[in-house]
């Protein structure tokens, strides 16, 4: 089936009270789609719905925790009810723990994986019905944590592995069934997102974002696009993907330097944010952290979504290094 553009599709969010949800609901209510918003939150939800509308968009949303598989089926339902189809959906809901492995709560860990690899398995379960009868897109949010260890965030990196194996296998099947749905993988590296203000945080400190954090719109612009055009996996920041080449590439180095990030995610000189959306909702409403700011480009994200200007840009640092490389040979 040809893709439908943005401003005639359906888009149900999953995590759509806060970061990356929160922003793709706005950017793709003002591209023209209709989006419906799910999340634990809903005065959060309410209040988003509310401003999309006032800009002129349209919009609807229902309270769901994505690791309930029939609470989500009643959410699916109520988009369906509210606008007859679902075009494109993205399986975003996640939540974090700030901790070493081996000192994690058992349910934290356990409630991690209910919200994060079942949340996307449900959404799976869920939306592809829906989505074959569109061809529309299934869109999951993993993260480059996906691809490589990291110490403090393990369990968090744990899921994330886990989603990256389960869309894979999805895809082999869906492909195998001759499904017109299109199965797309999204990896951020670190996005400024409230998610480290909503962790549950066991270190003594303010929690961080992986660095070199980046502005989590660029995730959202990827998943506007995914929505367009057939798209197996994008990652979301250069810099991420470099350390997933160099943890794949040279795996016992990584390891051994991998504990020097530790320190970069936790603030000590600030107080741990009291509170967490591990077991239920937070408080909601932001699309970006109030502690950090992100660079607001990514190379990887510009060649696959605008290879001209892309080249433009590798072209010109190209002239500018092959510049200095003369001039300095002259002097």
């Amino acid at each position: 089936m040809p893709h439908r553009p943005l401003s005639d599709q359906v888009f149900v969010i999953t995590g759509a009270s806060s970061g990356i949800g929160l922003l793709t609901a706005r950017k793709a209510a003002g591209a023209g789609a209709r989006v419906f918003l799910i999340s634990r939150n809903d005065a959060a939800l309410r209040a988003i719905v509310q401003e999309i509308e006032a800009d002129g968009g349209r919009a609807a949303y229902a309270v769901a925790d994505v690791g309930d598989r029939e609470a989500l089926q009643r959410a699916a339902s109520c988009a369906i009810a509210a606008f007859g189809r679902v075009d494109t959906w993205v399986s975003n809901a996640g939540v974090a723990i700030y901790a070493p492995l081996l000192a994690t709560p058992l349910e934290e860990h356990e409630r991690l994986f209910r919200t994060n690899y079942f949340g996307a398995v449900n959404s799976a379960q869920v939306a592809v019905p829906y989505l074959t009868a569109s061809g529309g897109a299934l869109v999951t949010i993993g993260s480059i944590a996906g691809d490589m260890p990291s110490p403090v965030m393990g369990a968090y990196t744990a899921s994330k592995h886990a989603i990256h194996a389960f869309v894979a296998s999805l895809r082999i099947e869906l492909k195998a069934a001759r499904s017109p749905v299109r199965v797309t993988l999204i990896k951020p590296s670190g996005m400024t997102t409230p998610i480290a203000m909503h962790a549950a945080n066991h270190q003594d400190g303010q929690a961080r974002i992986p660095p070199p954090p980046y502005d989590p719109a660029l995730v959202a612009d990827a998943i506007l696009y995914t929505a367009t055009h057939n798209v197996r996996a994008l990652t979301v920041g250069g810099i991420g993907r470099l350390e997933v080449l160099f943890a794949s590439h040279f795996p016992a180095l990584f390891e051994r330097l991998a504990p020097l990030v530790g320190p970069f995610l936790v603030d000590r000189s600030k107080p741990a944010t009291q509170g967490d959306n591990l077991f239920g909702p937070g408080a909601d409403g932001e699309a970006r952290s109030r502690n950090e700011v992100g660079r607001r480009s990514s190379l990887t994200l510009a060649a696959r979504t605008r290879p001209h200007a892309a080249a433009a840009l590798v072209g010109g640092a190209a002239v500018i290094l092959g510049g200095l490389f003369l001039r300095n040979r002259r002097s």
